[in-house]
């Protein structure tokens, strides 16, 4: 099984173009108006999705209304929490939730996430069903930094030395729910730093795709991250070595932004991450969520 398609390629029909971004996840998708696509048109988007992971479309002038209606072809969105700041999503819009540092004419965050680092991890991935896939749309850019990066966890698993996929087999790994990628405490949770028992579900470490059946990875995040039946200190080092060759370059792509992109990528497949930005600049972004169709499954 090829781990994924040479970068020089790309595929063109109906007007729709596919180029992949890197080697290891992603491709670009131009030719389409996410706001105008037909079923047609969406099948071929699906078909992209299915093959690279993550999809890019750049150059999108989307309403609200059309961001939702076009997450909506995914299947069932989850509805957002309440932000850290307190506030509901956007107003007649509850599937969007708002990733930004602006602040209000009271000095107050309209968003979540604010301007720093958000480390690698999978979404929601301490849910018994994580969500399948999110997106991310751009309505404001810092000048530098706040790159979002993506990690193909099919490509990953393909590479793992022997050893490692002989350390892994059979195993799952306890995802915390004490911390979301920014580091914050989630609402409700007490604060916990032992992987034993803080709060948490076990997924298996390799997971089939439920629609391609390609084995991938799924570690979730690492803090506080658990491999189920092992002594802590094993159960650290194996996680170290995981994550080390998860994350390596050559599986890697960063994502920069400009205004009007839509990013989506596979929450089953991937790893992301965000680079930290100059908290005194603009960022706004609107996120959806596709809800989780299946748990994950054993390889």
């Amino acid at each position: 099984m090829p781990i994924s398609s040479p970068i020089e390629r790309v595929e063109i029909a109906g007007g729709v173009e596919v180029r992949p971004l890197c080697d290891a996840v992603g491709a670009e998708v131009s030719g389409v108006d996410l706001g105008r696509i037909d079923d047609r048109t969406f099948d071929l988007i699906i078909e992209a999705w299915d093959a690279h992971s993550a999809l890019l479309f750049r150059g999108q002038n989307l309403s609200e209304a059309d961001l939702v209606s076009f997450s909506r072809r995914f299947g069932e969105l989850d509805l957002p929490p309440v932000m850290e700041n307190g506030r509901t999503p956007v107003p007649g819009y509850p599937e969007i939730y708002i990733v930004s540092n602006i602040l209000d004419a009271d000095g107050k965050p309209i968003g979540s996430l604010g301007a720093g680092e958000a480390v690698w991890h999978t979404d929601m991935s301490y849910l018994e069903v994580p969500p399948d896939a999110s997106m991310l749309y751009a309505l404001e850019i810092p000048e530098r930094g706040g790159d979002t990066w993506l990690a193909g966890m099919h490509a990953a698993f393909m590479a793992l030395p022997p050893d490692l996929r002989r350390a892994i087999e059979g195993r799952s790994i306890k995802h915390d729910g004490t911390y979301n990628s920014g580091g914050y405490l989630r609402a409700g949770v007490t604060p916990s730093d032992d992987p034993v028992t803080s709060v948490g579900t076990p997924h298996p470490i390799v997971c089939n795709h439920p629609r391609t059946g390609h084995p991938a990875l799924y570690l979730g995040r690492r803090r506080n991250a658990y491999v189920m039946g092992l002594p802590l200190d094993e159960s650290e080092a194996l996680l170290d070595a995981l994550w080390a060759h998860a994350t390596r370059p050559e599986f890697s792509y960063a994502h920069r932004w400009q205004v009007g992109d839509l990013l989506l990528w596979d929450n089953r497949a991937t790893l992301h991450r965000r680079d930290p930005f100059d908290p005194a600049s603009r960022r706004l972004m609107y996120r959806t969520q596709i809800r989780g169709s299946t748990a994950p499954r054993a390889a």
